[in-house]
């Protein structure tokens, strides 16, 4: 769809040259005079009227900053708490999850499922996640989104042509590019920009990805917690299945309720318990190495893998199914990289947990050599008499940290989902003031804490269980190596021959895996993939009309002669105050106005349309977030401005969203004079112009300039005390007169029940609504 764009005179300067970093102060009059000007070019984009299709991309490499080896240590010990939970809680049902049956049909199958477990841990969380897929962080954080938004910066395949040049400007967006291999990088990247095929199924794929670890977040809880609380069963023997399920179902409840409270806020404290954890799994693993079958050692041999599989064949595939949940927890690695460091991370997993790991999985294998009949309860049978209460009371606490874990990771997920035009709006509550990630979804918790009882309930054991979960891990990592391939192609630009290694050996392994959980989809394997259907479905349905609402709006966007016209028409009556209309539309002014202005013939003396825009960042820096331009000519007093957040941004500031703007419009009015001051004299400077006559009428203008300057910042706030009206559009979405069926089911009926289900852009950012004003209007698509 093209798109006739109007350009301001004010556009052109687009083409000079880069500036230098400049301060932008908020102190008006004073600071205005005596300040020297050393900018020797000057360049500023004004894109805010230019479709985004018309803007070349360009990117920057930047320097990370260097963090000390204290506060490493310190954040590497505080992530042990907060990333490994899941992976550390394996070890209470791998065994059992590989041979389901409960009978083991040969000794030596041990050696081969023990040599699985140790390749699989050291290929996948150590060598892929921790050694490659941690350096594709997204300015410090990670997961699905992550990867997502890198390729989105590099490559313009966002649905939604709210790109300006600008963009670019905010440090967080640059990329950090080699300079080698650039033609296979230039014809991906070229390839994917021009393929809408490519475009949806990127999206595609992250709406998948998202889903699946939503799915997790249903999951880990309901196999950590009812694999510990079963460990009871070696205590006493009038513990039945059905009580276990039950107590299994009151913790759950339990841990949902909580969360309302901001148990991310103590995240951290669970640290030492996870630490005590690893210290139990790990000493009990190497006794029981010493104590049963030293000689399990030789399972680093692979040759037993292949006799694993010519003796059991079939069996032996369908088996990887349990041998992939030893690696459950993995993408946990990644996605919560955010909160700490890739430095720090990589000393906890290389340090702790990969070791401890190790030793568990070990230790089980040896103690099963010679108890071949306890695999159904390897776990707790294996522990050692006056070491089983304290093991028990640990392993439900580190099973409630580790579903904590993910619970909180949805709640992140969602929060991204949202910024992307993927998700309805929830009701979003920052549990933490210092810690900015973490968030509470009253919503999206009690979805969860049914959805967790029901498959508590529904399935009551963790082989049932754990055959729905290898599918959602396993789809997660397919994922994010098929994401980090064309990062690596297109950004990193590494070696041809070291790209093929990696999906010769890491994509081989995942796939391998895939196929093995695939084959259990009747037997609980299909929960994961209906969890991933219905999260596609709301987040398709949303995301499809989000972009139609925004090419609706820019194709019927107002011209800047047609506001000129509106604003300085002979019926209409301006009043002090002034007005901010909202709106996502970030190319000029939405058609909103012209309906309101048609049915109410009165305007604020100051005008400000404000759009509220996601860049494909985590985060951009405060003093950056806001972009505001002018609509020329000045005594329109007309703002237009676009506010920018990351998909981990914090919306709720402290400080009221009304107070910055007014506060940025200031600052703007200062920047502004002093952008036409440059360009007044390079102009005189390359007209050679220097002689002392022309400096005397250069400061005479300078003089008359800053006195109009200080009497527009007076003007502003003499509105701002008139009364500052919110002016909202309550647009009603319908299908077009010529939609299909299809068409008009999707928008008219589930849209429109999940619009008015979801919390509005008053809530959102705060807007009072004494001061509040709806504007309706109909949208047909």
């Amino acid at each position: 769809m093209e798109v006739s764009d109007v350009v301001e005179e004010e556009d052109k300067s687009t083409e000079e040259t880069q500036q230098e970093e400049y301060e932008v102060l908020p102190q008006h009059q004073q600071q205005l005079k005596g300040k020297k000007i050393s900018w020797p070019k000057l360049r500023r984009y004004d894109s805010l009227d230019i479709e985004s299709r018309t803007v070349k991309g360009h990117a920057h490499g930047h320097g990370s900053k260097g963090v000390g080896w204290s506060v490493v240590l310190h954040l590497a010990f505080q992530s042990i708490g907060i990333v490994y939970g899941d992976i550390g809680t394996s070890p209470l049902y791998v065994y059992s999850s590989t041979f389901s049956s409960g009978i083991i049909n040969h000794n030596d199958d041990i050696l081969g499922v023990l040599s699985l477990i140790f390749y699989t841990l050291t290929l996948i969380p150590l060598v892929k996640y921790v050694l490659i897929v941690l350096q594709a962080n997204d300015n410090g954080d990670g997961g699905t989104f992550a990867l997502y938004s890198l390729i989105c910066r590099y490559a313009k395949v966002g649905l939604i042509p709210s790109q300006q040049a600008e963009d670019q400007e905010v440090s967080n967006f640059q990329l950090e590019l080699p300079s080698s291999r650039l033609k296979r990088a230039s014809t991906l990247k070229s390839k994917l920009e021009n393929s809408r095929f490519a475009k949806i199924f990127l999206l595609f794929a992250t709406m998948l990805g998202t889903s699946m670890v939503i799915g997790d977040g249903v999951l880990t809880p309901c196999i950590s917690v009812l694999s510990a609380v079963g460990g009871i069963k070696q205590a006493t023997s009038t513990m039945t299945d059905n009580m276990i399920v039950w107590i299994s179902v009151a913790i759950l409840i339990f841990l949902f309720m909580i969360q309302r409270f901001g148990t991310d806020k103590v995240g951290y404290t669970f640290a030492p318990i996870i630490c005590v954890w690893f210290a139990f799994i790990g000493g009990i693993g190497i006794y029981n190495f010493i104590k049963f079958d030293p000689t399990v050692i030789k399972a680093i041999n692979p040759k037993y893998i292949v006799q694993y599989f010519q003796r059991n064949k079939k069996e032996a595939w369908i088996s990887l199914g349990g041998i992939v949940l030893a690696i459950t927890g993995t993408e946990a690695l990644f996605a919560d990289v955010g909160h700490f460091t890739v430095r720090s991370i990589q000393i906890s997993m290389c340090s702790l947990t990969y070791p401890a790991l190790v030793f568990a999985y070990t230790g089980q294998a040896a103690f099963l050599r010679k108890n071949m009949n306890h695999v159904a309860e390897t776990f707790f049978e294996s522990i050692p008499g006056p070491l089983y209460w304290p093991v028990f009371v640990v392993a439900v606490l580190a099973a409630i940290i580790a579903s904590q874990a993910m619970i909180s990771g949805t709640f992140s997920i969602i929060q991204q989902s949202l910024s992307l035009g993927c998700f309805p709006r929830v009701k979003i509550v920052h549990t933490s003031a210092k810690y900015e990630g973490q968030v509470y979804i009253p919503e999206i918790n009690y979805l969860l804490m049914l959805a967790c009882v029901g498959v508590t309930l529904g399935f009551r054991s963790t082989a049932r269980i754990g055959n729905a979960y290898g599918i959602a891990v396993v789809f997660v990592m397919t994922l994010t190596s098929s994401f980090l391939v064309l990062i690596m192609i297109m950004i990193w630009k590494t070696h041809i021959l070291l790209i093929i290694f990696y999906v010769l050996v890491i994509g081989t392994v995942e796939l391998l895996y895939l196929s093995s959980v695939l084959y259990k989809f009747d037997q609980g394997g299909y929960l994961p993939l209906a969890f991933a259907a219905a999260l596609m479905t709301i987040m398709y349905i949303w995301n499809y009309v989000y972009r139609r609402k925004y090419y609706y709006e820019l194709d019927h966007k107002i011209s800047l002669d047609k506001l000129k016209e509106a604003l300085t028409g002979t019926n209409i009556c301006q009043i002090p105050g002034l007005a901010i209309f909202y709106s996502e539309l970030v190319q000029g002014i939405p058609p909103i106005f012209k309906h309101y202005v048609a049915n109410v013939p009165a305007l604020h003396s100051i005008l400000v349309f404000v759009s509220i825009k996601s860049l494909p960042i985590s985060k951009v820096p405060v003093e950056e977030r806001f972009l505001i331009r002018r609509v020329e000519p000045k005594e329109l007093n007309v703002f237009r401005c676009v506010v920018r957040y990351g998909y981990m941004d914090v919306r709720n500031e402290q400080e009221p969203f009304e107070i910055l703007l007014i506060e940025r419009l200031k600052e703007f009015i200062v920047d502004d004079f002093w952008f036409s001051q440059r360009m007044l004299i390079n102009n005189d400077e390359n007209n050679g112009e220097n002689d002392d006559e022309n400096k005397d009428v250069r400061q005479v203008d300078e003089e008359k300039r800053q006195e109009a300057v200080q009497r527009e910042i007076e003007a502003l706030e003499k509105a701002c005390r008139a009364g500052v009206v919110h002016l909202i559009g309550e647009n009603e979405v319908v299908a077009g007169k010529l939609a299909g069926i299809g068409k008009r089911i999707l928008i008219d009926y589930a849209y429109n029940f999940l619009r008015r289900n979801l919390r509005q852009t008053e809530k959102v950012f705060d807007i009072p609504h004494k001061r509040m004003l709806k504007v309706g209007m109909t949208y047909e698509l």
